[in-house]
């Protein structure tokens, strides 16, 4: 079973020196008709992309430091103990976002960052949930 493992390994690693060789980089080349866009983005729509983005970052700041001006707009309540995401969660810290989607012990069950989010609104602030596809959630 091993000797007959060995040819295969050993064509598997000649592909690799091929491909490393062909390219220079070692990495799979896409063809052109493959990229997701014809033309590179002009950096007129770079910096409007970055501008949307920023907007939105700015909206979700002042949800976090609870902002009642944005909740009202937003129509969200969350809090109403007084308290806001930065009071437990300073510069955002314990919040792990990369981990998620995983087991929420407090839930007792898998959980996305949305979910886990609205936990927090719902059970230590006592607030109301948000809509996971509303603007407040982006």
């Amino acid at each position: 079973m091993r000797m007959r493992r060995l040819p295969v390994v050993a064509l598997g690693a000649m592909l690799v020196g091929l491909l490393t060789l062909v390219t220079g980089t070692g990495r799979m080349l896409a063809p052109p008709e493959a990229l997701a866009h014809k033309a590179k983005h002009t950096p007129d729509q770079l910096a409007a992309f970055q501008e949307v983005f920023m907007d939105q970052v700015k909206v979700g700041d002042l949800l976090f430091h609870g902002d009642g001006a944005t909740a009202a707009r937003l129509n969200v309540t969350l809090s109403k103990t007084g308290m806001a995401c930065a009071m437990c969660h300073p510069f955002a810290s314990d919040t792990h976002p990369h981990e998620f989607p995983k087991f929420q012990e407090q839930m007792n069950e898998f959980a996305t960052l949305r979910d886990m989010i609205n936990w927090c609104i719902e059970k230590p602030n006592e607030g109301v949930k948000i809509d996971p596809n509303s603007e407040a959630m982006k």
